[in-house]
């Protein structure tokens, strides 16, 4: 009898659910493991528990079948302007999103801000949208002090890379480098500061290069002031020359060879098809997409991350390239390993996604329209291992 009572037992132990959820039958695109094709994903204590085939239903208290959808994890957005900053005067460029209202459904669970806080601010920016997200915010501090949005970023006085720099140290969990952007003056200030800024506190910058003029030029900032690992971002707006006459430029090539991130960066005005298509062309992909997100962009050409991604899928970058360009990739250049990835251990941030057929138009920053037969959408978004989007319901229970 004894024997008929542990038998018993090991029964009941065995029929107890391992796993939470099972995301059950999709294509895995996981680059950084290497992954790509079909299998399960089982989550447990809001955590990556197994990737492989075949995993029983009966293993999980909840299966999803996402057959025919792409399971890829939580996508990185770079470069997006979040802090609608407060007080008086308001400032000329709040055009800032709320995190949670846009990076879900476009299957992103960490969203960086680029810029839009410098160091003077950071504080509030923490207390009244980073730590107030679901979505995972983090940070490239601007080397202006007061940040963007007072007409200052032209302004060398207001730059100061000590005091930057120790913002970064007292927050290594959330600033993840500098940003400089939109600056016009005759000299190098705002690159040098942020660079310096970077070497104090042991971290990347992200250049928006803003006005370029025959001193300051790409070939300059390339050769001379970027380190590898520094991020040159709206790398197609051909505003810096980046292609001429159709050709990509040298110095974007030499660039990409001395290691410096190249991150697309949308925006509103920052993306053109006479730029891309010729750049693609040649075989020269970005490293990063990134949608340089506000209101503008949302609302323009722009859209979001998934449509950015679309615009490359109909220029026939593969999807897998694509999945790396917002997953491992941006978690490298962020130098966050933990993201952007379905180790087993990780946080659950999963993106469901689909690739739709049919007939639609993609814009770019001039209003300029290419038509493509493919769109990417987002289907499902887990964040820590809980539904935080879901296009079309299938977490619900059907009505009887």
């Amino acid at each position: 009898m004894k024997i008929y009572a542990l038998l018993a037992v090991s029964f009941a132990v065995e029929a107890q659910p391992v796993y939470d959820l099972v995301l059950k039958g999709g294509h895995v695109v996981d680059p950084k493991n290497r992954i790509s094709g079909v299998m399960d994903v089982a989550v447990r204590d809001g955590r990556i528990a197994r990737v492989a085939a075949g995993i029983p239903v009966g293993q999980a208290r909840k299966v999803i079948d996402v057959a025919g959808l792409y399971v890829a994890p939580g996508l990185i957005d770079m470069h997006a302007h979040l802090y609608n900053r407060p007080g008086s005067p308001a400032p000329k460029r709040n055009q800032s999103v709320q995190p949670d209202a846009v990076a879900f459904r476009s299957g992103i669970t960490t969203i960086v801000d680029a810029g839009t806080s410098g160091w003077r601010d950071f504080p509030n920016f923490k207390e009244i949208t980073i730590d107030r997200s679901r979505a995972r915010v983090l940070a490239w501090l601007n080397i202006v002090s007061a940040g963007m949005g007072f007409g200052n970023e032209d302004d060398p006085a207001q730059m100061d890379a000590e005091g930057a720099a120790r913002m970064a140290k007292a927050h290594p969990d959330l600033i993840v480098g500098f940003k400089t952007a939109h600056y016009a003056g005759p000299g190098w200030e705002a690159v040098d500061g942020a660079v310096k800024a970077g070497g104090i506190a042991g971290l990347p910058v992200m250049i928006d290069f803003g006005t370029a003029t025959v001193d300051r030029n790409i070939k300059t900032l390339f050769r001379e002031k970027l380190r590898p690992g520094d991020v040159y971002t709206h790398c197609f707006s051909g505003l810096r020359r980046e292609i001429v006459n159709g050709q990509l430029s040298p110095y974007m090539l030499e660039a990409r060879e001395r290691g410096i991130v190249m991150d697309v960066g949308h925006g509103a005005g920052s993306f053109f098809w006479n730029m891309t298509i010729p750049a693609i062309e040649q075989k020269f992909y970005p490293d990063t997409i990134s949608t340089d997100m506000h209101f503008g962009s949302m609302n323009g050409a722009m859209k979001d991350l998934l449509n950015v991604m679309s615009k490359f899928l109909n220029l026939k970058v593969p999807f897998d390239d694509l999945i790396a360009m917002t997953t491992s990739r941006a978690a490298k250049t962020l130098r966050r390993p933990g993201l952007g990835t379905l180790d087993v251990g990780v946080e659950a941030d999963i993106a469901v996604l689909a690739i739709e057929k049919g007939k639609f138009g993609f814009l770019d920053s001039k209003g300029v329209r290419f038509d493509g037969s493919q769109r990417i959408s987002g289907e499902l978004t887990l964040r820590k291992g809980a539904v935080v989007w879901d296009l079309n319901g299938r977490t619900g229970v059907r009505l009887p």
